[in-house]
């Protein structure tokens, strides 16, 4: 027995030396620290009370970024009835893309402030922008005059904070475009204003549940453009014969935002960008085109996977001082869900071609921090990739293995 024991000492030491020698490791105590920067970028209202905001909308004016979203207020049994409850919108403000200020509700959608609103109205997604040095609020809710679907209003007001003031008539009805797939087909409005190479100005309303409608706007802002000049607005595929032009891009389901680059001068160039939620569980995708009205839609692909604590998605995306950033929500703040969301923001990075580099959902967002456990090997301790499903029958997650298992990613078991 004891000869054997020393043959296997002796072996293992003859063993040894054959692997890579390394020096005594270092070994560095840390202490990880909660983070309380980071997404979301914000968390509380004035009082310090827990607060919710979802569909992120952003304007920048002068040295201030704007941040607006629709006060999430949705108890727990309009959780469970699938309910969206927003009776205001909300607005914070930042210098610095740090410190976040909260400016409090700048709309209120109630009967007393829109009076096409039907009783029970919620607003969902909205925009601001400033046009000679006014403030207008593009809005959706709930219409009483229009077979109670969804319909597009606008508000204004003389401060980027509000508060906004429903012009007291719809801009979209929600029976004004075609093909009618629901009631809410008539939701999501943005706007992009722009003066081209010719000297001409353009001012662009675009919206839409399941099908993409975009119209331009008359000087007044608070009015649809008769593109063709036959004295009525109408709904069609291009501007020979419609003002309202319905032309869905690959994957459209809601939530579009229009972007265009500036070069080295502050000038608009290159193709108009337009980021969109696709599918459902919803993913964020772009496509672009030349021209917003007649032009044809280049798909530009997904850019980022389905979130696991909302079934929805909004983004905004926005140039600030040197940099370009996305905002979108999710449903991470505590008691968080697809019907009580909070927004997040994280930095955009193009390519050399103009295509856009995948954005990852991350909870450091722009001021967090990141920390990184590495092996004495020097490689970075991590999981498996991991991507959320886009399959609304895979939620809630109980049980998850990544790797061989139940369920679908993409398509894919997971």
């Amino acid at each position: 027995m004891k000869k054997h024991l020393l043959a296997g000492i002796l072996s293992l030491s003859l063993i040894l030396p054959a692997f890579p020698a390394e020096a005594a490791v270092t070994l560095t105590e840390t202490v990880l620290v909660k983070d309380t920067a980071g997404n979301p970028v914000f968390t509380a209202d004035a009082d310090g009370k827990l607060i919710y905001g979802a569909d992120p909308s952003v304007l920048v004016d002068g040295d201030t970024v704007y941040l607006y979203a629709g006060h999430d207020e949705s108890t727990d049994s309009e959780v469970s009835r699938k309910i969206y409850n927003q009776k205001e919108y909300i607005c914070y403000s930042t210098k610095d893309m740090k410190t976040w200020t909260p400016e409090g509700s700048v709309m209120e959608v109630s009967t007393d402030n829109v009076v096409w609103a039907r009783d029970s109205s919620s607003g969902w997604a909205s925009q601001a922008t400033k046009y000679k040095d006014k403030y207008y609020l593009y809005f959706c809710t709930w219409d009483k005059t229009s077979m109670g679907k969804q319909s597009i209003g606008v508000a204004v007001a003389d401060k980027p904070t509000g508060p906004f003031k429903d012009i007291g008539a719809l801009l979209v009805r929600g029976t004004d475009t075609m093909p009618q797939n629901s009631n809410w087909d008539d939701i999501d409005p943005t706007v992009w204003i722009e003066t081209g190479e010719n000297g001409e100005e353009h001012r662009y309303l675009a919206w839409g549940n399941s099908q993409y409608y975009v119209c331009e706007l008359n000087e007044d802002m608070i009015s649809v453009k008769d593109l063709n000049g036959d004295g009525k607005i109408t709904c069609g595929k291009d501007s020979k014969t419609a003002d309202i032009i319905n032309r869905s891009p690959a994957g459209y389901t809601e939530a579009p935002w229009i972007y265009r680059r500036k070069d080295a001068d502050g000038k608009y160039t290159g193709d108009y960008y337009l980021f969109y939620a696709s599918g459902w569980h919803e993913e964020m995708a772009y496509s672009t085109t030349s021209d917003l009205i007649n032009g044809t839609w280049k798909y530009g692909g997904i850019l980022m996977p389905p979130n696991a604590t909302s079934n929805t998605n909004h983004m905004a995306v926005f140039d600030f001082m040197g940099k370009t950033y996305f905002a979108y929500h999710n449903g991470s703040q505590p008691g968080g869900n697809g019907y009580r969301r909070i927004p997040c923001i994280t930095e955009l990075h193009f390519n050399e071609d103009g295509s856009i580099q995948e954005i990852p959902e991350t909870a450091s967002g722009l001021t967090g921090t990141t920390t990184m456990i590495y092996t004495n090997s020097g490689l970075p301790l991590s999981h498996e990739n991991f991507v959320n499903s886009r399959y609304e029958s895979d939620y809630p997650y109980k049980s998850i293995k990544v790797g061989a298992g139940t369920g679908r990613q993409q398509g894919r078991n997971f």
